[in-house]
């Protein structure tokens, strides 16, 4: 159950101060996906096209995304 508690705070943490990232695009108005860095390594992601829903992922659920996108399992397929 450690989990769930560990996600219940995480999303109960305030983010309005939070500073989003984003990659640098041609046009503002492109859509992106922004991420910002939270206390104890956890990480909030959103699309500018919809910044009022976030996600926010535990150290350890971030690390095992990166790792895998460094890894190709999110390649598109051609």
């Amino acid at each position: 159950m450690a989990d769930e508690r560990e996600k219940a705070e995480l999303y109960a943490m305030d983010i309005s101060d939070a500073e989003w990232l984003s990659a640098p695009g041609e046009d503002e108005a492109d859509e992106r996906v922004e991420i910002a860095y939270l206390a104890n390594g956890a990480v909030a992601m959103r699309s500018s096209a919809d910044p009022e829903t976030v996600l926010r992922y535990t150290e350890g659920e971030w690390r095992a995304f990166v790792l895998g996108a460094r890894d190709g399992e999110f390649d598109l397929k051609p």
